[in-house]
């Protein structure tokens, strides 16, 4: 048994591999009657899309996203909606040796371990080409939120922060890092450069948060917002840490310090703080929604390392080809993605048990 689907209402089963001749998803469940194209979803794959910049792989595929199904006279019709982005770019000559041994850190192993063979090429489903699907289907999502506003950017890589004081909204698009913090983009330009002619990677923090979510979405026990948010983020490939709200940082407060104070207010209540990222017990109180993602560095590097063959056999490996420096610069445009997917998962999970008055 496999699992390639994701949501209870709005699901989300993603296909294909990274050497191909495509990939895509289906997402089924989409309410009906909503305004949907290939121009409403292409903007946020141009966001994620390879060959960019120096600081991501030089892999050029367009990205170019066709919907085959669920849509008529440019409304969703309810049923599932079939989207589909081909595979131009491909050299699976660069894996040769991937084929004979595994790259420590990557899913060779793993993939082997489980299924007695793998498709070595890019790393098939392993790959990151994988959340190309979901950025388009994360598009479909933000559909079904529209008063929802995510934002996501980097702030942290190779062990080194953005300072808060010095956050601006409006420098994130301004620099290939998606950064808040123009100052630290600065020296992340040389700190990912010098990784990238070294022929290794840096591991990144990706935040986002999410504005205008009403109080009440997501469920006790079993499906919690934050559960299914930290399930979602850590299904993303690369991902290894999650954080919703202080996250680990809660655990070195005081009851006191950690608590988010309530006053009353004109229409609901008024925060002092928001320490729990806008969730309490599993259910949104109507403050931002925010999670943090920590990706590891590329797994893909031209550094040689230790390793062993397919028969177990000592051996080093150097993986050739096209690889991002950092994967969480990328992936910064797949975490919003997938927030939207759960968010929007959510609102017709609560919409379904409490009616569209609640």
């Amino acid at each position: 048994m496999s699992w390639n689907t994701f949501g209870r209402v709005l699901r989300m089963t993603t296909w294909g591999e990274s050497h191909g001749p495509a990939l895509g998803a289906i997402v089924d469940g989409c309410p009906p009657g909503l305004a949907l194209s290939e121009a409403d979803i292409q903007p946020w794959l141009d966001a994620r899309r390879p060959g960019q910049n120096k600081f991501t792989t030089q892999r050029q595929e367009p990205d170019a996203v066709r919907v085959l199904s669920g849509v008529f006279e440019g409304k969703t019709t309810g049923t599932p909606i079939s989207l589909m982005i081909e595979n131009v770019d491909q050299r699976s000559k660069d894996y040769s040796e991937v084929a004979k041994a595994y790259r420590p850190g990557h899913a060779d192993y793993a993939y082997d371990a489980k299924y007695g063979f793998r498709d070595y090429r890019g790393g098939g489903r392993s790959s990151a080409r994988e959340t190309a699907a979901r950025v388009a289907a994360g598009a479909v999502a933000r559909l079904v939120i529209p008063d929802v506003r995510i934002d996501a950017y980097v702030v942290e890589i190779g062990g080194d922060g953005i300072d808060r004081a010095s956050f601006d909204a409006g420098e994130i698009g301004n620099n290939p890092f998606w950064c808040p913090d123009r100052a630290a983009a600065e020296r992340w330009v040389k700190a990912v450069d010098e990784a990238r002619l070294a022929g290794s990677s840096l591991g990144a923090v990706v935040e986002c948060v999410a504005h205008g979510v009403p109080a009440g979405w997501g469920a006790p026990i079993y499906a919690k917002l934050d559960a299914d948010l930290a399930g979602a983020m850590m299904g993303i490939n690369a991902v290894k840490a999650v954080e919703i709200g202080d996250g680990f940082a809660a655990a070195r407060l005081t009851g006191e310090q950690n608590a988010d104070a309530m006053r009353p207010g004109g229409d609901g209540p008024i925060f002092e703080a928001n320490h729990a990222g806008g969730i309490a017990g599993g259910i949104s109180t109507g403050q931002p929604v925010a999670v943090r993602v920590a990706f590891k560095p590329t797994s893909s590097i031209l550094t040689p390392v230790e390793t062993i063959d397919r028969d177990g056999n000592a051996a080093e490996i150097r993986t050739k080809g096209r690889h991002d420096p950092c994967v969480g610069i990328r992936g910064t445009p797949v975490v919003a993605a997938m927030m939207a997917l759960v968010l929007a998962d959510h609102k017709l999970l609560h919409r379904a048990q409490c009616g569209p008055e609640r």
